[in-house]
């Protein structure tokens, strides 16, 4: 019986350092900077053999997250800095209702080569809840959502 994979939701833990603050780097075998602009509704995709290591580093979006056949919905925001690990197999996608382009970290690891199906869209079996979407960004007090 295969392990059933899940994704991993962690706050980053920070030292103080005079005004500074410094938070932990995640291991990877390649770090992408991601620019998700404002009005941004993507597909879902998946990886074949790569984990995602995402951390938000100015704005917000959200990342959804197919599971079960249900969406999970993850809000990542600057303000509260969190590492969302997506290993391999796992559809998702990013919702950016606000105006301001969200930049982002991706620290990835690397399981093997590339799929020739990685980054195609996969067709969504419900539409988004994109009340969901908005409500999930205004809880965390985040201005702007068009």
């Amino acid at each position: 019986m295969g392990l059933v994979r899940q994704i991993e939701i962690t706050p980053l833990a920070s030292i103080k350092g005079g005004m500074a603050e410094f938070y932990t780097p995640q291991s990877s075998h390649e770090t992408m900077l991601v620019q998700i602009p404002g009005g941004t509704i993507d597909d879902l995709f998946v990886h074949h053999f790569q984990t995602d290591q995402l951390l938000v580093v100015r704005g917000s979006f959200v990342l959804v997250v197919l599971q079960n056949r249900k969406y999970q919905y993850i809000p990542l925001s600057e303000s509260s800095p969190t590492v969302v690990k997506i290993p391999p197999g796992i559809p998702h996608g990013a919702i950016n209702p606000r105006l301001q382009t969200c930049v982002l970290v991706n620290a990835v690891l690397r399981h093997g080569n590339a799929n020739e199906k990685d980054y195609r869209p996969l067709k969504q079996p419900i539409p988004y809840d994109m009340n969901r979407v908005k409500a999930l960004l205004q809880d965390l007090a985040i201005p702007n959502i068009a």
